[in-house]
């Protein structure tokens, strides 16, 4: 089929899981999670394919890599959203006007979600999971990189909901993986009605650019961890360990420290000793080199970046009106983190800072949806609209008005 073919197929089935029922929904859900398990050696053997053909790197080959415990954990993933209460339907507001007319504000599905994702195979399950909790049809269009792996993953989940009885048609997967094939899925509004771009800065961009259908901007992540001069030095390490190391290739992971001036005068070289430790390349600011001269100069593209790997820079900033100044000129508004004793900079960091996930005394590693108690999610939205932050089922709706009359017109 084609991408436009691929689409209008999905939108022609949407009222199948429109309006299925929270209890099919979960009947769907628990279909699918036991068939990845069941046929997770055929998923494993398909996604071999993708991982022989990698030649993009370890980082890269770490996301696309499915083993039987990833495939166990989508599984769950699944299983968790069984749990949650489906928001189709929620009454949002209810009231009588000054005419006699009934109005209600309903909570309902989005419609036909498309998402444009890279070498991320969980990503399918996930988006699918969430459709069909959410109520919405979905159109996946992944990268060549992750073809076979998609592809396997996406038929498991269909075929698992056809032999369940139900009509999987609303799951639709764009086999055409060209540049052209994804321009012209970012130009079918009117058949798709939102698109999630999920992957690298360069993805998310040309989807920024060139789409013509909604977009929610999610993903790029130039988190930072501000080490303020009341912090606690054994909780400051730790958080700064975890949020840049834990796992490099996530967008919730840290890439910029900022550290007040009296405290990297006094610990400015455990926290280097640290990061080295752990194999981590650090850029730092002219401030640090002249405690470290060893130091590599930091550039102002630095404090830009998103490395997605074990690299950082580091820069002293003198207080809290200027860590937050300088999150708010280079973050990208994803997820940052304050360690510190001092409850008034805790708050004022919190209040100031323009991010969709503000910590205290955290790892910015916790901006997830599974960690937020949602479930799977479509994506970290780092915009204010539609949604923001971890986008779970809620974030997946809209709403409408219901009026109901017994014959009043408007004079």
């Amino acid at each position: 089929m084609t991408v436009r073919e691929t689409c209008q197929k999905a939108k022609d089935h949407v009222g199948a899981i429109a309006f299925a029922g929270e209890d099919k929904m979960n009947m769907m859900l628990i279909a699918a999670a036991s068939a990845l398990r069941a046929k997770a050696d055929y998923i494993i053997s398909e996604n071999k394919k993708d991982v022989a053909a990698c030649t993009r790197g370890a980082q890269f080959v770490d996301r696309l890599m499915l083993d039987v415990k990833r495939i166990d954990g989508i599984a769950t993933g699944l299983e968790k959203l069984v749990e949650l209460k489906c928001p189709v339907g929620e009454i949002l507001e209810e009231r009588k006007l000054y005419n006699g007319l009934q109005l209600r504000r309903v909570r309902v599905p989005l419609g036909v979600i498309g998402i444009i994702y890279e070498a991320r195979p969980n990503v399918t399950a996930d988006a699918i999971g969430l459709a069909v909790k959410s109520g919405n049809a979905v159109v996946l269009r992944g990268s060549k990189d992750a073809i076979y792996s998609n592809l396997a993953v996406c038929s498991v989940i269909k075929d698992a909901l056809r032999e369940s009885g139900f009509d999987p048609e609303f799951i639709q997967l764009i086999e055409d993986t060209s540049r052209e094939g994804a321009a012209e899925f970012m130009k079918m509004n009117g058949i798709v009605d939102v698109l999630i771009p999920r992957g690298s800065a360069s993805l998310i961009q040309s989807a920024v650019q060139n789409a013509t259908v909604p977009i929610i901007e999610t993903g790029t992540g130039n988190c930072h961890v501000y080490i303020e001069n009341t912090a606690d030095i054994d909780k400051a390490i730790p958080i700064l360990i975890n949020a840049k190391t834990q796992r490099t290739s996530v967008c919730n992971a840290c890439e910029s420290l900022l550290i007040d001036e009296n405290f990297a005068e006094k610990h400015l070289q455990k926290i280097v000793a640290a990061l080295q430790e752990k194999h981590v390349e650090i850029v730092a600011c002219e401030k640090c080199r002249k405690i470290i001269p060893a130091l590599t100069a930091a550039t102002e593209e630095d404090y830009y970046a998103e490395f997605l790997a074990l690299k950082i820079s580091i820069k002293i900033v003198n207080g809290v009106d200027e860590a937050i100044a300088h999150i708010n000129r280079y973050s990208t508004h994803h997820s940052d983190s304050i360690v510190t004793e001092d409850q008034a900079a805790a708050e004022k960091f919190l209040d100031e800072v323009d991010s969709a996930a503000v910590y205290v005394n955290a790892s910015t590693r916790f901006t997830d949806g599974f960690e937020f108690g949602m479930g799977a999610e479509m994506g970290i939205s780092t915009q204010k609209l539609h949604a923001r932050g971890p986008m779970g089922l809620k974030e997946l709706t809209s709403y409408k008005y219901q009026i109901r009359g017994n014959g009043q017109i408007r004079g």
